[in-house]
């Protein structure tokens, strides 16, 4: 019962933003079009069949029962529809065929600027209700890297302090993981070791883990702290722990990082030794881990409470210039990411999601962070589904563009035969793109 709610859940909310997204999308075509004197015949959230919808004026708003995106259909345009019956009869002033090339080009791309518009609103507004907080970087001691993991991989070491990445130091420890950083041609981070300035570069071999697990969290740097509750029944509670205690070392070994106490209990595979301060008496504790390496012990993770933390508010203004800066570092990440695929430096197959991958990260988002997870995840999945549109593939914004411009470059319009075949062929290239991501993710998911 519990997986079908959660299934439904995600659904739920992976449905909601890409009902946001696509909306949004279409009503950039839709406005622009009317703008111009276009008629809309139909604006459709969902592909056909139609399911409901309600005649206004000259156009049929409309849900198709297909919910995988949405469309505007203009007079006069050879669009998803495949329509050129009206090809034989002479343009009409109010088709989209009779307009100038400069009108057209705004109508289509209309909706990937929209696209942008909505990110740059989301993370304006974000900022403006809700600020922004960032944890200082010169407030966090030495890091813990557990052997063997991705950290360790890429070259870090137990005690480093972070300073900076790519050659350049930052003020918050936020900085070091911005997409647009992280998606740089080369990635790569700098530390203080043993007082010395030292440079870890990241091969590309390494991306696809680090993009799918995380890299280093605030818990690498956070301190060991007194146990804020134990659960009844568990472990620690059978073996006489209790809250408050501060636990200073497993089987014999000090424990100064709560990662590294983290780490030690997960890794355990059988009875463990714990040694715990309780009120400046040490205590030692023989217990086993239940089924899921777990001792059934809570910590306070709140960064406020260890590290300095900056808040920053912002008013009307600033908010709206935050939602530019990070919408334009977000466009600089995914364009990088984009970029290493096409070379090859990263796997295809690990980093290029489907539905499946979309609607679980938007859940997972989401309940990480509530309300502004998801709005976060909106913002980012409208600057993809912005840049994958504008590609110039048929089918998609960025293929009419293409030849918009072959016809204000040459001044002749292409051949709607021409035309048709293109579409067809980029509808077979969507749909075969599709059924892959499909079950990629499945297999990435159940595999």
């Amino acid at each position: 019962m519990e997986w079908i709610v959660s299934l439904l859940s995600t659904l739920g909310i992976f449905a909601a933003a890409l009902l946001i997204l696509v909306f949004f999308h279409e009503l950039g075509h839709f406005l622009a079009a009317k703008l111009f004197g276009m008629r809309v015949e139909r604006f459709s959230l969902g592909f056909p069949p139609r399911i409901w919808g309600f005649q206004k004026g000259e156009t049929d708003y409309c849900i198709g029962a297909t919910p995988l995106g949405g469309y505007v259909k203009i007079s006069g345009m050879i669009d998803e529809s495949m329509d050129d019956d009206y090809l034989d009869e002479e343009p009409k002033p109010w088709e989209y065929r009779s307009k100038p090339v400069w009108q057209r080009i705004i109508v289509i791309t209309a909706g990937v600027i929209f696209n942008m518009i909505l990110a740059v609103a989301i993370y304006a507004g974000l900022a403006f209700s809700n600020g922004e907080t960032k944890v200082k970087l010169d407030s966090m001691d030495n890091i813990y890297v557990a052997e063997n993991s991705l950290a360790d991989q890429v070259g870090f070491q137990s005690g480093d302090r972070l300073i900076g990445v790519n050659g350049e130091e930052v003020p918050y420890f936020q900085d070091l993981f911005s997409p647009n950083k992280m998606m740089a041609s080369s990635l790569s981070y700098m530390v203080m070791r043993n007082g010395e300035q030292v440079t870890i570069p990241v091969a590309d071999s390494l991306l696809d883990e680090i993009g799918q697990q995380g890299l280093i969290t605030l818990n690498n740097a956070m301190p060991t702290v007194p146990i804020t509750q134990v659960q009844p029944g568990e472990p620690a509670d059978r073996a006489g722990i209790q809250q408050g205690d501060l636990i200073t070392a497993i089987n014999g070994e000090q424990v100064g990082y709560l990662q590294e106490l983290i780490s030690r209990i997960t890794s355990s595979t059988d009875s463990i030794t714990v040694a715990v301060n309780r009120n400046g008496a040490t205590h030692e504790f023989t217990l086993m881990p239940n089924e899921n390496n777990k001792l059934g012990i809570v910590f306070n993770h709140d960064p406020e409470e260890y590290f300095a933390i900056e808040r920053f508010q912002y008013g009307l203004f600033e908010s709206v210039d935050f939602g530019l800066r990070r919408t334009n570092e977000t466009v600089s990440g995914i364009m990088g990411g984009f970029s290493k695929m096409f070379s090859g430096d990263i796997s295809v197959r690990d980093n290029l999601g489907g539905p499946v991958a979309i609607a679980n990260v938007t859940k997972k988002a989401t309940d990480a962070g509530g309300f502004v997870g998801f709005w976060n995840i909106t913002a980012f999945l409208s600057i993809t589904l912005a840049i994958m549109n504008i590609l110039p593939i048929p089918m998609l914004d960025g293929g009419h563009l293409m030849f918009l411009i072959y016809e204000g470059i040459t001044r002749r319009e292409p051949s709607p035969k021409v035309r048709m075949a293109l579409q067809q062929i980029g509808f077979l290239f969507i749909i075969a793109l599709f059924i892959f991501v499909t079950f990629n993710d499945i297999l990435r998911q159940f595999g």
